[in-house]
């Protein structure tokens, strides 16, 4: 049995499950692209726990699949084009947003950051992330919610994330090390 046959199988079985695993696995592989190949750290310094922290963070809420499965549910517009539209823009104007800044609080949480460090940090990344976002995943979605069926959506963003991953990683990394430089005490990062 093939691998895409394993996966369809247990993707039919358990959606929720597989989605979630796949994009935890990406998230982890994302920040280790980070580290490895855009910081250059080495395999004696790389950060284990920063990637199990983006990794645990993929694994914990099937948020995309689910998101998914109520655009689809509750967006019924007859006109194929404009149901198309109307995911796309409902994706870009609720979710995107919603997801970036539950990204960088999640983390700054498990980092051990104080309440100021984690606004200051949403501040200084919100709003370049969110345009970053909007470069590349309104193309995107266009593309998966027009062609592709409803269970393998998280798949391809997910491969798409691999990149996008890497750069939440970094852009994370670059704002904790800023806000942490600032002085104040952090709890023992998780």
């Amino acid at each position: 049995m093939s691998f895409f046959s394993w996966y369809k199988n247990h993707l039919t079985r358990r959606p929720i499950l597989i989605q979630s695993i796949t994009t935890g696995t990406l998230f982890a592989t994302g920040d280790v692209i980070a580290q490895q190949f855009v910081e250059q750290r080495g395999l004696e310094s790389h950060n284990s726990y920063r990637t199990l922290r983006l990794g645990g963070f993929g694994l914990c809420g099937p948020s995309t699949a689910l998101w998914y499965r109520s655009l689809d549910r509750f967006v019924t517009i007859k006109n194929p084009m404009l149901g198309l539209v109307t995911r796309v823009s409902l994706d870009q104007a609720l979710f995107a947003p919603c997801f970036i800044t539950t990204f960088f609080i999640c983390q700054a949480l498990m980092e051990g950051q104080a309440k100021s460090q984690i606004l200051e940090k949403l501040g200084d990344v919100f709003v370049p992330t969110l345009i970053n976002n909007y470069k590349l995943w309104p193309a995107v979605q266009l593309v998966n919610f027009h062609f592709v069926p409803l269970n393998y959506r998280t798949l391809i963003v997910n491969c798409v994330a691999l990149g996008w991953n890497t750069y939440l990683s970094v852009i994370n990394k670059k704002s904790s090390d800023k806000v942490n430089d600032k002085g104040e005490k952090i709890n023992t990062p998780l």
